[in-house]
């Protein structure tokens, strides 16, 4: 069971312009796309990027591995 919040990643911390410790959270788009697209009931794919074939994993306790 996966507890992880997806939109966690979506932002990040903005300290204001004044001297105050306080952040706030802004959100940032990016391009998601799930895990389920992507591996299509597989548990292996392979990722070519600038040349080079990087192999991203689903492990068996339902985590990603990327592996050059």
């Amino acid at each position: 069971m996966n507890t992880h919040n997806p939109n966690d990643f979506r932002y990040r911390v903005r300290r204001p312009d004044d001297a105050q410790m306080r952040y706030e959270r802004v959100p940032m788009a990016v391009r998601t796309l799930s895990s389920n697209t992507l591996f299509q009931g597989e548990h292996e794919i392979g990722i070519e990027h600038h040349g080079a074939l990087y192999r991203l994993k689903i492990t068996r306790q339902g985590k990603l591995i990327l592996n050059k």
